[in-house]
């Protein structure tokens, strides 16, 4: 008996030391610092810091059978309160689908139109910013089109369709962690646990919290090898508990509160959610987790922004149920489907697919509250002496009003984008053919009558005619005018009907009715679509070197690649100090970027904040639609700046005499500050400054002053970007005869 007693107790104690062995995790970057510690206990690696106000978070972290799990999430309401669990043994649930990369005719067409060969080279080179490319759209053979009119380039059927199932790939990420590492990287901790599968993409799981907030980011950092990959991806967490106070809650597309209280049969698989905010909150007796994803890499371009169902929960049992962020496959509408991109994933490229929790000790209601925070509930926030200003959607203005009935029909698309702080809106309307001017005309007339003292139409209009590429006009007050002037005709009429009538027809005709009429020409999006090697194809041009010609716009999502460390870090960033190295030695201004969407029809509930970057412009007080010249004449000043909503900017100098200067500006944010940078140009190649922020809190606002000087150098800009990929940038000043120079305030 005493020999069985004993050899039970061995058995017993090696299988405790087995189950708390101590966690192997390489502690060499990490510095303790008051509120962010780290330490390994046992088995677990243990995260204390401090949270939002006098609260304390926890975050217990270990290997199970080779998954970096977690252990625990517990918080403190007051540093002198208990700690609270909220959930433990969780796992984290990544899943991706994959498939093939394709470049489109609407990119070929202008190649072709430009004489260019196309060779592999140029595929492999242009592929990375299709716009209707559908990867997972099996069978499809052509763009499935229903818009009226078609678009004038066309888009024909897409080379190597129709796809095959044998491209897609869909997987659910598996772990084999052996140990983990943590580094202090500012005021954040980063763990990271190698040995991660998922489909086509190896790499790592990665968990970050921040000091100052409740926020944990969980992600998959992986790349792959594939030459030609476009994806997606889905995340959360599985594990959590069932219990009598369990319950998922969210507002739906109407802002009115739901739940589901689990009491329901054993989900198959994920439940989509069509969520206001991207955000669902997974509530118990002790408190609640939201999840959602970043507000703005989480989507690529598409041509409309109707909520898809962006959160997901799944009941495993009758014990416990998974809940996250996750992306559809293909659009609702038919006409859309062939124009759903996915993300790229470049060979050899770091994606970041991350998730985000914001725990709490709070029911629901206030968590989900104190997630939208971060957005600032999909709000653009007003700055005194600015206004906020949206550009470039086809609403197709005028003709929609006409056919309703009455010019006074409110619609949806004016009111949903007036709700998310947009007090200036641009619509580009695409009038053609021998109803041109009568649309024209029903446009100006829908200018003055839905423009109000808080909220005003701009006219713009995009066009393929004339400069290259695609293009947009912004006038300053409603102008008529057509594109096919010919030999002889007057370039001013007074038509009959209409009166004052502009007959365009060439570059110089497109310029000169700029200059009298004050208005502004950017190119819609450049190097993609219509546009693919344009600006470059005229930036030698008379018309492009013009003042009136004053750049490009900016949409992020079309090439999304989850590797940017900005907002089309691969397309419109080197291509914005790419035309201020071209014309840096002119006595022209510099060239600026415009915020623009391009997208169709909206409703409410559509995810406008996410879609929509916006322009901050410095005009004090809104004009009336028969002058909007103070409007064209502070962006023509370069007077404003762009973001996505969450950084701001809102003043902006570069100081001081001579050479020694002093680049200042005044930033705010609402997600945790990733670095700001100043960036120049010597009239041939760009570099840059790059100052870490990690340090700073969330919720900050910081007057950054860094020395700066100008020898050799002809134009610099600043820039901001927090750690969920959004940012906002300044316009470029010129150097070379300033003595000092400042914009915004």
């Amino acid at each position: 008996m005493k020999t069985r007693l004993l050899l039970f107790a061995t058995l017993l104690g090696v299988t405790q030391a087995a189950q708390a062995q101590s966690l192997s995790c390489d502690l060499s970057g990490y510095r303790a610092a008051p509120g962010l510690i780290a330490g390994v206990e046992g088995d677990r690696l243990r995260l204390t810091w401090d949270g939002d106000g006098n609260q304390q978070v926890r975050l217990d972290l270990a290997i199970r059978e080779g998954t970096p799990a977690i252990g625990a999430i517990a918080i403190k309401r007051e540093r002198t309160a208990q700690w609270v669990t909220l959930a433990r043994n969780l796992e984290p649930d990544f899943r991706v689908a994959s498939g093939v990369r394709r470049i489109t005719n609407q990119q070929l067409n202008p190649l072709r139109q430009l004489g260019v060969e196309i060779t592999p080279e140029v595929v492999d080179e242009e592929k990375w910013t299709a716009f209707w490319d559908a990867p997972l759209d099996i069978g499809q053979s052509e763009p499935a089109f229903a818009r009226n009119p078609p678009p004038p380039d066309g888009v024909a059927n897409q080379p190597g369709l129709p796809r095959n199932p044998a491209e897609i790939n869909r997987a659910t990420a598996t772990y084999n962690a052996e140990r983990c590492q943590v580094k202090t990287n500012g005021a954040r901790l980063e763990v990271s646990f190698p040995g991660m599968e998922l489909g086509v993409f190896s790499g790592r799981l990665q968990y970050t919290v921040y000091k100052g907030t409740n926020l944990i980011r969980m992600e998959a950092i992986a790349r792959t090898e594939e030459p030609s990959v476009a994806y997606k991806y889905e995340a959360g967490l599985t594990g959590m508990s069932v219990d009598d106070g369990s319950r998922l809650v969210w507002r739906d597309l109407s802002n009115l509160w739901q739940d589901y209280q689990l009491g329901g049969a054993d989900n198959d698989g994920p439940v989509p959610l069509k969520v206001s905010n991207r955000v669902i909150v997974a509530e118990s007796q002790l408190g609640s987790i939201a999840a959602f994803p970043p507000p703005h890499t989480f989507f690529w371009t598409r041509e409309v922004e109707t909520n898809l169902g962006y959160a997901w929960y799944r009941k495993d049992n009758a014990a416990s149920f998974s809940f996250g962020i996750r992306q559809a496959e293909g659009e609702e509408e038919p006409r859309w489907q062939a124009n759903f991109a996915l993300y790229n994933a470049r060979p050899g490229t770091w994606q970041r697919m991350p998730v985000y929790f914001y725990v709490s000790a709070e029911p629901a209601a206030a968590t989900l509250e104190s997630a939208l925070a971060f957005t600032r509930r999909d709000h653009y926030k007003p700055l005194d002496g600015y206004q906020v200003m949206a550009s470039h959607f086809h609403m197709n203005l005028g003709a929609r009003l006409r056919a309703s009935g009455s010019m006074d029909t409110k619609l949806p698309d004016l009111e949903a984008l007036k709700a998310a702080g947009i007090n200036i809106v641009s619509p580009t309307d695409r009038p053609r053919g021998e109803t041109r001017l009568d649309v024209l005309a029903d446009y100006a007339e829908a200018v003055r009558r839905h423009s109000d003292k808080n909220f005003l139409i701009m006219p713009n209009e995009e066009l393929t005619v004339h400069l290259g590429g695609h293009w947009d006009i912004l006038f300053s007050k409603p102008v008529l005018w057509t594109t096919d002037r010919t030999e002889g005709q007057p370039f001013v009429e007074n038509h009959p009907t209409h009166g004052k009538v502009y007959r365009v027809g060439s570059a110089e005709d497109v310029m000169e009715m700029a200059r009298r009429e004050n208005a502004l020409i950017f190119m819609a999006h450049p190097r993609a679509k219509g546009s693919t090697r344009y600006p470059d194809q005229v930036k030698d041009t008379d018309h492009f070197r013009d003042e009136r010609y004053r750049g490009v716009g900016w949409r992020w999502g079309m090439g999304l690649d989850l590797s940017e460390r900005r907002l089309s870090d691969y397309r419109v960033m080197p291509l914005f100090d790419d035309m201020n190295n071209w014309v840096a030695d002119l006595p022209t201004p510099p060239k600026y970027i415009l915020a623009i969407t391009e997208t169709y029809g909206k409703q409410p509930g559509d995810d406008i904040y996410a879609n929509n970057p916006v322009n901050y412009v410095r005009v004090d007080s809104l004009p009336t639609p028969d002058d909007m010249s103070s409007v064209i004449d502070a962006i023509m000043r370069g007077d404003y700046f762009v973001t996505s909503g969450e950084v701001l900017i809102p003043s902006f100098a570069v100081e001081g005499t001579g050479t020694d200067r002093t680049i200042v500006a005044d930033v705010e944010w609402t997600f945790p500050l990733e670095f700001v940078e100043v960036v120049w140009g010597d009239g041939q190649t760009t570099d840059r400054q790059i100052i870490s922020a990690t340090d700073l809190p969330p919720f900050g606002r910081h007057r950054f002053e860094i020395p700066f000087d100008t020898t050799g150098k002809k134009w610099v800009r600043f820039a901001a970007w927090d750690s969920a990929g959004n940012g906002a940038l300044v316009q470029p000043v010129k150097l070379e005869s300033a003595t000092s120079t400042s914009t915004g305030r």
